[in-house]
């Protein structure tokens, strides 16, 4: 007995031993009121697992190819890039300026801001990239080159450049932030053979990091290896070198992730977030993803002339289960949506009215409003001998189709019918949605790469015919804030518009918002200061990697003393 008392006594020792040793590494006290800490030292190499494969790098030609567009956030540079909040900051542009009137936007280029092989940014390179971003070798979507072929682009000097829009435009902030191409090693190649240049493999940009090789195994292409641009026109990274290795799955990048390969996996989805959540050393972190679900009312259709009834949509907004269906289908991995605007997003007012699962309450409205059970039987609601009886199309996916299912089921628990009819996505939304031949819909409203939340082209009265206000809502005071808001560069102005906004949304529910899916995303514990903030493209996920780091060294940390006022 004395001897495993002596044993537990040795072992306690050990363990204050270990402990005291750990909190000095971290925090040491030296003579003068000083402490050693650990602070962020250059170097290391990160490895990310890539879902995906390389295509090409350059900015013109990556727009669907979100692993190509993971590499450009680290070689290529905007002149503006956008913060958590969807606000804009200086990038390769140290500043810039707005007319009172909203429609010419200057902007400086920093004198210090270089290409990877040493050449100056200039005025010019902006200028080529916009022209070739409106040429046919381009893979931006037309809507974007149309709207550069209505802006007037001046060079002032080297540095200084001038836009000038037709009429004043909020959102052109938005468009502000491609990748810059280095016209000193483009201008020769044709629009049409850019595709086809060299360059797309040995890219040259102005990030943190710059190219340095692939990584070729068995003949294919297996991952791209960067290193840090000691020239970098911001602070330099900590981490020497980013690795990506490119993985068909995000289920094989786990695997290589489990290997000891990899440092990261771009993406956890849902099939591996549980084994995912099993590794004691990955970091989960999610974030918003630009994108948000809703279930659209045709307003204008006089076959279900119910559904223009504002109280109507406000039952069948009580009679909705978000929180069981995100849980159940989605694996918790999306948050309530409560009105248009992202949540996170500078505009997003959390002060609206937000909706609990309530089917009494909804019943009651029904009962309210005149909606009875019919004398005959049955379980559907009728008023005036017209049934609650309409028709929900939605993709015809699994995840759509349960979802929509289940919302069906939730309905009928108040007393309205649902009937389902499932489409191809793309028939939904190029068919269905822009003939208005539908009665509801679920969809997926995609809010990628605009930071700015301008919620004009789905709910403006303009946007009824013709546009994507796909419910047709027909409310002037919702459209004059919508239109004020789109004119002004006044951020305080504008959020008490959208405020306003989403305030009318709210008690009117042209269309009822479901939920904002999240992206996650791995890294091991090893890798610190990692960030992840709202997302509004997955390349986002890679804004603070310049602060991120691997190696640490011991500093000393003078005490200051507090200053005393007189």
């Amino acid at each position: 007995m004395k001897q495993l008392r002596w044993q537990i006594l040795v072992v306690v020792v050990t363990l204050v031993i270990v402990a005291v040793l750990l909190y000095t590494q971290q925090s040491s006290p030296v003579p003068g009121g000083a402490t050693i800490s650990q602070q962020p030292e250059q170097g290391g190499v990160y490895t990310e697992g890539l879902v995906g494969s390389l295509g090409r790098l350059n900015p013109l030609l990556d727009w669907n190819n979100s692993a190509d567009r993971d590499v450009d956030r680290l070689l290529f540079s905007g002149l503006i890039h956008f913060d958590e909040r969807g606000l804009p900051q200086s990038d390769l542009a140290e500043s810039w300026g707005v007319s009172q009137d909203g429609t010419i936007y200057n902007f400086t280029i920093r004198p210090n801001a270089i290409w990877h092989d040493g050449a100056p940014v200039t005025s010019d390179d902006v200028i080529f990239t916009i022209e070739m971003m409106k040429s046919a070798g381009s893979l931006y979507p037309q809507d974007i080159k149309d709207l550069w072929g209505r802006v007037e682009v001046t060079k002032l000097n080297d540095k200084n450049l001038k836009f000038t829009l037709p009429e004043p435009y909020a959102p052109f902030f938005d468009y502000l932030a491609f990748g810059v191409l280095p016209k000193h090693l483009l201008e020769s190649v044709p629009p049409d053979q850019m595709a086809n240049a060299e360059f797309n493999i040995n890219p040259v940009g102005t990030g943190p990091y710059r190219f340095d090789h692939l990584i070729v195994e068995n003949g294919q292409i297996a991952g791209v290896v960067l290193t840090v641009f000691d020239n970098y026109y911001r602070t330099a990274p900590y981490i020497e070198q980013v690795v990506f290795r490119y993985y068909q799955t995000s289920s094989a990048a786990l695997d290589a992730y489990q290997q000891g390969d990899v440092f990261a996996v771009s993406q956890i989805t849902p099939d591996v977030l549980e084994a995912a959540l099993e590794e004691p050393n990955l970091s989960v972190y999610t974030s918003l993803m630009p994108q948000m679900s809703f279930v659209l009312f045709n307003l204008n259709d006089p076959q279900v002339a119910f559904l223009q009834d504002a109280k109507l949509r406000r039952a069948l907004m009580l009679g909705l289960n978000r929180s069981s269906l995100i849980s159940e289908f989605l694996r918790g991995q999306a948050v309530i949506a409560d009105t248009p605007i992202l949540p996170g997003s500078w505009a997003y007012f959390d002060g609206t009215e937000h909706f609990e699962y309530d089917p009494d309450a909804a019943i009651n409205l029904l009962k309210a409003e005149g909606y009875v059970i019919p004398a005959d039987g049955g379980d559907v609601r009728a008023k005036d001998g017209v049934p609650l009886v309409f028709t929900l199309v939605h993709p015809n996916d699994v995840l759509h189709s349960q979802i929509a299912t289940a919302i069906q089921t939730q309905w009928a628990k108040i007393g309205v019918r649902v009937d389902l009819q499932a489409a191809p996505y793309d028939q939904l939304v190029n068919a269905t949605l822009a003939s208005r031949a539908f009665q509801a819909a679920l969809v997926d409203l995609n809010l990628s790469r605009t930071p700015d939340p301008d919620p004009y082209p789905f709910w403006h009265q303009a946007e009824a015919v013709g546009g994507q206000n796909y419910t047709q809502w027909d409310n002037r005071a919702a459209s004059e804030y919508l239109e004020q808001a789109r004119v002004t560069t006044d951020y305080s102005l504008r959020t008490r518009l959208y405020r306003n906004f989403q305030v009318i949304f709210a008690k009117e529910l042209p269309a009822l918002p479901l939920y904002v899916p999240v992206y996650s995303y791995g890294v091991d514990s090893q890798v610190q200061g990692v960030q992840v903030g709202p997302l509004y493209e997955p390349s986002d996920r890679l804004s603070t990697l310049p602060s991120w780091y691997l190696l640490t060294r011991r500093a000393l940390d003078e005490e200051v003393a507090p200053t005393v006022s007189p």
